[in-house]
């Protein structure tokens, strides 16, 4: 870094932290330090609230003291006594508990760093251990002294220009010794237009060294660094599945009933953590649980226990509809994916009696995705299962119907109205239908690994099945998008995570960021132009047989996660519907010639040979399989449902029809 950046950088901030002037506001212990309940490095704090004030002789500004003290204790001033006294090391107050998650930042610029440590003291101190220093050398001891005790960082914070080092640099290691930590690149404001510092954050963000930068504080309170935090403190919660709300699975094996329950939970897009019922967790929960529980169990935030719960009570216990109040709508769209829930959001806004039928949760297949950098409006990604829980409960307050844990097993035409029969043999009627059924990875068909199961062979994401496969050897097969976001997400946890890819590279089908993200990853192995021929093990998957060319391997395999091609959700629809020899639906301009006469009108673009039933998403011929598409559609099957209601008379603020088609007045 050069000597002029250092300047500015400093005056700015000493300008800012002088300006505040008058006394500091009184803290509690637990939010100035709290060092000697959870264990920091260096501070001690006092619990009396009626500590004096002290001027920092580091950076001019007041600060709260612990009594009976005589000289500042922030980082930097205790570093400076540390020197004096002969370069004491950071010292570590122990006291029985479990310590707290820490927080590190890192920062060559004193005034800055005090800054960043006033901010992250006085906010988060009494949930978290804040370590603060300006040396590199330091932060790594301290991440290695951490890992080796078993204990756990939340959060890694670094300016860019260190001694010896950089940023970047530094946070790229820190995943060695803390693979859930979040990392975030420190940078002063208007940091963007230093281009060494752009392009720090271009390839950073591209090798998958950061999760994203944040602008150091301003004067107090900063709540856009705040913002920043309390997002990346909630994704590390919910990577470490310790997040509020969360429910907890206990079991006697991975696979089998266990399974279904974690594939039911992800696909309603609920937090949950498993463990199995031998384990320390695991009996534990027992305990909570009471003698008479039967595996496997569900314990739920409120403290409830399902006992072997079928999916029904799985969503009702979480709060997800699976009953109706009325069966009369204007719309009914099938398939709460990516599609289903954009319609669901545009449908219920603009005034239309909606209702949603899915035969899970919310999300679909979009909720094995563990990271979705390339969607508008989420810089720092979004995951699949975040995405859809966001979609769902912006479609429900704009008044949406949700029917969860219903298949939808047949649609036919009843006068001017569609009928659907769900699987409890009830039938809802609507004046539009939106298919958004999506479609499922199709199977590899080795009858080895078909009975395997759930028991490390996976079809979809590893978004629940990660932490199982910690420390071990994993494959994924396919060469996707998806395949690429599995890939990364299982690093964080596997020995080694080997792609099995059947072209000849992966630039045919998966997007750049992914496959520099993909070389950039130590643990990541590509195998190009192979294929899964077989595999087995005693009860769970042990190993793979792999052909490349005419030359067949094979490897041991603890996981196997299969993102292959698409199997659309078609198979109930009438044969009225028509369909690609895949499975696809035909719609719009793309409709057979010979089925055209079905209609006394063009046909609506997404409108399907069933007149009134719109396609959105995967399950449509020529769809671009893609989040942001299937979204777009979403909304455009909406679009299309008002010209169709136009063109058939219906006044949209009416939300009846008459049986002849016509509006109804209004009661």
């Amino acid at each position: 870094m050069s000597a002029g950046r250092t300047k500015s950088n400093g005056a700015a901030g000493e300008s800012r932290l002088r300006g505040r002037g008058g006394p500091a506001r009184r803290l509690s212990a637990a939010n100035y330090d709290g060092s000697t309940s959870d264990g920091n490095f260096g501070h001690i704090g006092s619990a009396d609230r009626r500590e004096p004030t002290l001027t920092c002789a580091s950076t001019s500004t007041p600060r709260l003291m612990p009594m009976a003290r005589s000289e500042c204790t922030c980082t930097m001033c205790a570093r400076s006594t540390q020197s004096a006294r002969g370069g004491q090391e950071w010292r570590r107050v122990t006291s029985p508990g479990l310590p707290h998650p820490a927080i590190l930042a890192v920062d060559a610029d004193p005034i800055a760093l005090a800054a960043t440590e006033r901010e992250l003291r006085e906010r988060y101190s009494g949930h978290y251990r804040v370590l603060c220093t300006d040396s590199a050398t330091e932060a790594r001891a301290m991440l290695s002294q951490l890992a080796d005790a078993g204990e756990e960082v939340a959060l890694a914070l670094a300016a860019q220009w260190l001694s010896g080092t950089t940023g970047t640099a530094l946070l790229e290691n820190v995943h060695r010794l803390h693979s859930h930590a979040k990392r975030g690149l420190l940078i002063p404001w208007g940091g963007w237009a230093d281009q060494a510092t752009a392009k720090a954050i271009f390839d950073a963000m591209a090798l998958g060294q950061i999760d994203y930068y944040i602008l150091r504080p301003a004067a107090p309170p900063d709540e856009v660094f705040h913002q920043a935090i309390t997002s990346f403190l909630l994704e590390w919660t919910r990577s470490r599945r310790v997040a509020p709300h969360t429910v907890k699975v206990v079991a006697n094996a991975w696979s089998g009933r266990a399974y279904e329950l974690r594939e039911t939970l992800q696909r309603c897009a609920i937090p949950h953590s498993f463990c199995l019922a031998d384990s320390t967790e695991g009996r534990k929960t027992l305990a909570k649980a009471g003698s008479g529980a039967k595996l496997p169990l569900m314990l739920l935030p409120d403290g409830e226990v399902l006992s072997d719960p079928t999916n029904t009570e799985i969503a009702r216990a979480s709060g997800a509809s699976v009953e109706l109040e009325r069966d009369e709508f204007d719309v009914v769209i099938v398939g709460a994916g990516p599609a289903g829930l954009s319609a669901a959001v545009y449908g219920a806004s603009e005034g239309l009696a909606t209702l949603v039928v899915d035969e899970g949760g919310v999300g679909g297949q979009a909720t094995t995705s563990s990271l979705i950098r390339n969607y508008l409006g989420f810089p720092r990604g979004v995951s699949g299962g975040r995405l859809a829980e966001q979609a769902y409960e912006q479609a429900w307050v704009f008044g949406a119907k949700f029917l969860f844990m219903h298949k939808a097993l047949n649609l036919e035409r009843v006068g001017n109205r569609f009928s659907l029969e769900v699987s409890d043999g009830h039938c809802i009627t609507s004046r539009a239908v939106i298919l958004a059924t999506g479609a499922s990875y199709r199977r590899l068909g080795v009858p080895a690994l078909e009975a395997l199961n759930g028991a490390g062979v996976f079809y979809g994401g590893p978004a629940s099945e990660g932490h199982a496969m910690a420390g071990k050897q994993t494959y994924i097969v396919g060469g996707a998008n998806s395949a690429g976001q599995a890939a990364l997400h299982l690093a964080r946890f596997a020995h080694l995570v080997t792609l099995v890819v059947r072209g000849q590279s992966l630039r045919g089908g998966m997007s750049h960021y992914l496959i520099r993200q993909i070389e950039a990853t130590r643990n990541i192995d590509v195998r190009t132009a192979t294929t899964v021929v077989g595999g087995g093990g005693d009860g769970r998957l042990q190993h793979l047989v792999l052909r490349t060319g005419d030359e067949q391997a094979t490897v041991a395999a603890d996981g196997l996660f299969v993102l292959i091609g698409a199997r659309p959700h078609t198979d109930w629809l009438p044969v009225e519907i028509a369909r690609d020899r895949h499975g696809y639906l035909f719609t719009g301009d793309a409709l057979p010639e010979d089925l055209e006469s079905a209609f006394d009108r063009e046909p609506f673009a997404f409108e399907t040979s069933m007149p009134g039933v719109f396609a959105a998403g995967d399950v449509r011929r020529g769809a671009v399989r893609r989040v942001a598409s299937a979204v777009g559609e979403g909304s455009i099957a909406i679009k299309l449902v008002h010209s169709l209601f136009a063109v058939s008379r219906l006044d949209p603020s009416s939300q009846r029809l008459t049986d002849e088609g016509y509006p109804a007045s209004r009661p």
